[in-house]
């Protein structure tokens, strides 16, 4: 599990992505969300704008993000 702490209110789904190094670069995060390949608190969620905040977790490729 990878714990990310945000520096403000919340972060985009896009941008944690590429700050955790799950994908290279933000075109490929947006494909990967568009082929619903990321869970956002256990569920598929196809916003690219998603405000992931402190208490959500998202999950690509066997990978588990918990935000602080």
């Amino acid at each position: 599990m990878i714990e990310f702490k945000v520096s403000g209110d919340y972060i985009p789904l896009i941008q944690l992505l590429k700050a955790a190094h799950l994908v290279q670069t933000g075109g490929e995060a947006q494909i990967v969300v568009n082929e619903g390949e990321v869970l956002y608190n256990g569920r598929v969620d196809y916003r690219k704008r998603l405000k992931v905040k402190p208490g959500d977790t998202v999950e690509f490729r066997g990978e588990t993000i918990r935000i602080i």
